[in-house]
């Protein structure tokens, strides 16, 4: 069956046809355009006007930063500028462990520079995935330094900073002390001057990438400032040179340890002050245990017959002894209650010249108890013993001087040096008295330039200082105790003490310290020095024989360095 088709024009008719009318739909959805495009164009409007200085902070934050501009600290030289301690420049390599992305190569390299194994870099790198900035390393040299910057790792930076290093090593170094790894002072002078030597760090704004690399610097904050430099008043030419001959000394003697100080008599500075053995302060893994300390201004000790030249000067100053009196020591005892106090012989009757230059224990009991113990603890009172000298060093001891005894053994004991703890600093700065007509100056471990404006206090007539300075000269004879520390060309006076050590049940009679305090020249007094040696072995441990020697060789050379002329030809 045949269909029949439409004509066409039914086909392609093109009368207008009526649509129907639009759905609300359509139009929810333009107002919906309409309103995200409005609110769209005002939150722009409201950032770019309202909020201008919020967003630039936002973005600064994450591009630029205040960073440090390191400076040097202060240099610490001995009196005639040579340099003592130095700051050094060094690179600390740092990283950002969320760039941080070294290739297998490149890890090797690194580590080989910075001393690691490869895992233990990894290590370093995962332990703070967080973090924007772990240090890898500190006190990297700048020729490593510079390898590690050619490497050219993303995450990976340089921060320069400065080192401390001590050209004159163990000889000075717990005079100077040192510093730790964020250069501040931790010990010594170094600790003591540290507000003068820091310096003033600077700080600048810097624009960075998004990998934490410096783009540029913006602008500078605070301009950096070096730390003050200081001047001891150490010579560093005696100081090695007494250093050495400590170290000799404790190889040769067998000792614990030996101590020197020296002192300019004129003006009371610290020419020299050693300790033996010492450490090497470049070497931060030395710096601990009893090596480091400085045992001039640490240590106490009980005088021993050092101490019998002040109490003489006591006995002088009383007005009931004078040069011209005698002493009858014999037997070579003497009973004070059932305590018994003796010589090593029978030296019979003696001037009080030869009381010191004897070193008569029987002598200076009789002399002692004749004056009132107030007396002779004023005495030592008044010249420093037993008390602070107000160095600046840290940790400096004060000692102990007991209140006036009253029993006589007490007395007498404390007379020839025992019953009291003082530094070797203490004693040797009583001396210096002495040396200066009974003028106390005060310590100085600077350098003086105007000599002054020193302050002194006269603690001591001046004609019983002079008296006493004097008497010491015997103990230099050939009859004497001190004569191995006799100087050819120079009158010294001085006096060798030899002391127990305490142990726990009391004097140890087979450990002792040997010491000698003099002073050289004796006309016009310019050194005076001390020497203490510990727990020498025991063949030879008495001061003249252990201490009186190291005095001689190092006082000889430090009067040819200073240009001291002869009063002896």
């Amino acid at each position: 069956m045949i269909k029949s088709i439409a004509p066409k024009e039914s086909i392609l008719n093109t009368k207008p046809v009526k649509y129907a009318a639009l759905p609300w739909r359509l139009y929810l959805l333009c107002l919906f355009l309409i309103v995200f495009t409005l609110t769209i164009v005002g939150r722009l409007i409201q950032l770019h006007i309202s909020h201008t200085d919020f967003l630039q902070a936002q973005g600064n934050a994450r591009t630029l930063r205040i960073v440090d501009i390191p400076s040097y600290r202060g240099m610490i030289t001995d009196r005639r500028g040579v340099p003592l301690a130095i700051s050094s420049p060094v690179h600390a390599a740092w990283i950002n462990p969320q760039h941080f992305n070294p290739t297998p190569t490149q890890s090797q390299h690194l580590a080989a520079l910075l001393g690691f194994s490869v895992e233990a870099l990894k290590d370093k790198a995962l332990a703070y995935p967080n973090r924007v900035f772990v240090y890898l390393k500190r006190g990297i040299p700048p020729d490593v330094a510079q390898k590690i910057k050619d490497l050219d790792i993303p995450g990976l930076s340089l921060k320069r900073e400065f080192r401390r290093y001590y050209p004159t090593g163990m000889q000075s170094a717990q005079l100077i002390g040192f510093t730790d790894i964020d250069d501040q002072g931790q010990a010594g002078l170094e600790m003591t001057f540290q507000d003068a030597l820091k310096p003033i760090i600077g700080k600048k704004r810097v624009l960075e990438d998004r990998t934490g690399h410096w783009v540029q610097d913006i602008d500078y904050l605070q301009t950096p400032h070096s730390g003050q430099d200081i001047a001891l008043s150490i010579d560093v030419r005696i100081q090695g040179f007494a250093y050495r001959e400590l170290e000799s000394a404790i190889a040769h003697l067998g000792a614990k340890s030996a101590t020197l100080v020296m002192l300019d008599v004129r003006t009371g500075e610290v020419i020299a002050m050693v300790s033996a053995p010492s450490f090497n302060p470049n070497n931060r893994q030395a710096c601990h245990g009893s090596s480091t300390r400085n045992r001039a201004l640490t240590d106490l000790i009980e005088p021993g017959s050092t101490i019998k030249a002040i109490s003489m000067a006591s006995a002088l100053e009383s007005r009931l002894f004078t040069l011209d009196s005698l002493i009858d020591t014999s037997p070579g005892t003497y009973h004070i209650g059932h305590r018994l106090v003796k010589d090593l012989h029978n030296y019979g009757v003696l001037s009080l010249k030869e009381v010191l230059s004897k070193s008569s224990n029987v002598g200076i009991t009789k002399i002692t108890l004749a004056v009132p113990s107030e007396q002779l603890v004023n005495t030592f009172r008044k010249l420093g013993l037993g008390d602070s000298i107000k160095t600046p060093f840290p940790g400096e001891r004060r000692g102990m001087l007991p209140a006036p005894p009253k029993h006589p053994f007490m007395h007498a004991t404390l007379a020839f040096g025992y019953g009291l703890a003082v530094t070797p600093l203490q004693i040797i700065h009583a001396y210096a008295t002495l040396a200066s007509d009974g003028q106390m100056k005060p310590i100085s471990l600077t350098k003086i330039d105007d000599p002054s404006t020193i302050i002194s206090e006269q603690v001591l007539p001046a004609d019983v200082a002079k008296a006493t300075l004097q008497m010491l000269t015997e103990v230099l004879t050939a009859q004497g105790t001190g004569s191995r520390a006799n100087i050819p060309g120079y009158k010294t006076a001085g006096k060798t003490g030899t002391t127990r050590v305490v142990g726990p049940h009391g004097y140890d009679p087979h450990r002792h310290i040997g010491i000698f305090a003099g002073i050289t020249p004796v006309d016009n007094p310019r050194l005076a020095t001390i020497v203490v040696v510990e727990e020498p072995n025991e063949a030879n441990y008495y001061g003249g024989l252990v201490a009186a020697p190291i005095y001689k060789n190092v006082v000889s050379k430090a009067l040819h360095i200073l240009n001291v002329p002869p009063d002896n030809r």
